[in-house]
């Protein structure tokens, strides 16, 4: 058995104390709870491209917050997976909206208020008010235009509900699956290109479609002039979203190609705009113009006078 001497604690004297009397002793150094460790200063962030991988989000970020917020996905086919889709409350939606009514330079509309928590319910919505803004609007604004004519008698026209469901819903749907696609067939092409998931560019076609909902209610007033105007105005606030959404995602391709795609999804939005102004609201109506019958005493009486 141990003597009792072994067993007895013996007090240590400074560590710099005991590595003079034994140079091969292991020293442990443990910190007091309390104090606050010192940081090492650390080298200076870029300005440039530094600044920009935080506004898109490089790969670490994405993975990040993908991992913060994953959830246990369900099959495509049950009610749930298509659920999560929808999963978005009012502040967020109203956030979003104000985003696309408010584009500020140099902030991405994906990173800024999107990728979060990319939605369907927003553009679905957005999309639905606007088919009926634009085909209730333009009914109204035909009447008001040939109001207090004799030989006007209105007539609604259904059709343009439908018309302009297709329109707006295949621009909203088609166009962002072709704009997802030449962004995955250049990013196996080049390789640091910034790329969008599909759900983030429906997102974003489908909130920047909002601006159109008011302006559509304001084709109502009977002046080209003043719709032109508006149709302007709109485009211009809706396609800088668009712009300075994409242009990071497709600036480090080859120029003419990264221009060449700004180009077209601001030409395609323009197309969109001016197509549904010219087709529901200037489109000339014949239905009220009277037509010319003649009688069998009218053609007598014409044959007699002549």
């Amino acid at each position: 058995m141990a003597a009792v001497d072994d067993l007895q604690f013996e007090e240590f004297g400074d560590a710099s104390t005991s590595l003079v009397a034994n140079p091969d002793a292991t020293t442990i150094s443990i910190e007091d709870p309390g104090e606050t460790p010192k940081h090492q200063p650390g080298t200076p962030r870029g300005s440039g491209r530094e600044e920009d991988d935080e506004l898109l989000g490089n790969d670490d970020s994405d993975k990040t917050e993908l991992l913060a917020g994953q959830k246990k996905s369900s099959p495509f086919w049950t009610f749930e997976y298509y659920q999560t889709f929808f999963d978005v409350d009012t502040y967020q939606v109203f956030d979003r909206i104000k985003g696309s009514l408010l584009p500020i330079p140099g902030k991405n509309f994906v990173r800024l208020y999107i990728r979060s928590n990319p939605d369907l319910y927003g553009p679905f919505w957005i999309c639905a008010t606007l088919v009926f803004a634009i085909a209730i609007s333009g009914n109204l604004s035909n009447f008001l235009i040939h109001l207090g004519e004799k030989t006007y008698h209105y007539v609604p026209e259904f059709r343009k509900v439908s018309i302009a469901a297709t329109i707006i819903y295949a621009y909203a749907w088609l166009v962002p699956l072709a704009l997802w696609g030449f962004l995955m067939w250049r990013n196996s092409k080049v390789m640091n290109i910034v790329s969008y998931s599909f759900l983030e560019i429906v997102c974003v076609y489908g909130y920047s479609l909002f601006i159109y909902i008011p302006t559509a209610i304001l084709w109502i007033i009977p002046q080209k002039a003043v719709r032109w105007i508006l149709v302007m105005i709109a485009l211009g606030i809706s396609g800088s979203v668009l712009a300075m959404t994409f242009w990071p995602a497709v600036r480090e391709d080859n120029r003419r190609i990264a221009l060449a795609t700004i180009v077209t999804i601001v030409l395609l939005h323009m197309l969109l705009s001016v197509g549904c102004l010219a087709y529901f609201f200037d489109a000339p109506e014949m239905d009220h113009l009277p037509t010319a019958t003649a009688t069998p005493n009218q053609t007598v009486a014409a044959a007699k006078s002549s």
